[in-house]
């Protein structure tokens, strides 16, 4: 069982390390991870880029959750995986990918804060919540005006999808520790709320592109 979670949760690191901000640099030719808010996140891209940018840089990194975790789940079912490890491998490979691009090698170990992998992988792990979680956070992220708020909402859905369709230990296990994460990477979003100096989804939204295409 700890080989199986050692190797899912690396290959799940590699995947997680392809960043869809390097598609966004390929176009734009701007490096979003030193620029606005340093990191490599769709926020951070559509913050310095344009909310189109963010979109395909979102786009990328939900993709590869939903990719990892689903291309696993098909694999699992040929075999004769108990139900309890089934999940268990399944939340620990999407655990790798977020860790993967949160901590790229090739970054320093500093990338983006997680939300859009989160989302893929919710979406492969039950799609129902995972679509459940998107829109809350979507629709948080716009009555609040501040996307930090609707992430939290997303990771409500996720401990939801660790104690309801999944079973045993391990789910639960990494969702604290994703939510922990995510918790400590928006510290600084937390802090600039409340000096009143966060960047607000309205004013990214009214953002053009900073690019002539």
């Amino acid at each position: 069982m700890l080989m199986w979670v050692l190797v899912l949760f690396i290959a799940g690191y590699i995947i997680g390390c392809f960043h869809g901000s390097l598609a966004a640099q390929a176009l734009s030719g701007i490096n979003v991870k030193k620029e606005g808010v340093k990191n490599s996140g769709a926020s951070n891209a559509a913050i310095v880029l344009g909310w189109k940018y963010g979109l395909l840089v979102a786009f990328i990194d939900i993709f590869k959750g939903f990719a990892a975790v689903a291309g696993l789940r098909l694999l699992l079912e040929t075999g004769s995986f108990s139900s309890e490890m089934t999940w268990a491998l399944l939340f620990v490979a999407g655990a790798g990918v977020v860790f993967g691009h949160n901590f790229p090698f090739y970054m320093n170990f500093n990338g983006g804060k997680g939300t859009a992998s989160v989302i893929g992988v919710m979406l492969a792990l039950d799609w129902k919540l995972g679509l459940l979680g998107l829109l809350l956070l979507i629709g948080v992220s716009l009555a609040t005006d501040y996307l930090v708020i609707g992430v939290l909402v997303l990771y409500a859905i996720y401990f939801v999808i660790a104690v309801g369709p999944a079973s045993g230990a391990w789910p639960l296990l990494t969702a604290s520790a994703l939510f922990a994460m995510a918790v400590w990477k928006h510290s600084e979003n937390i802090i600039r709320i409340k000096d009143g100096t966060e960047n607000k989804v309205s004013s990214v939204l009214g953002k053009k592109s900073t690019t002539s295409n």
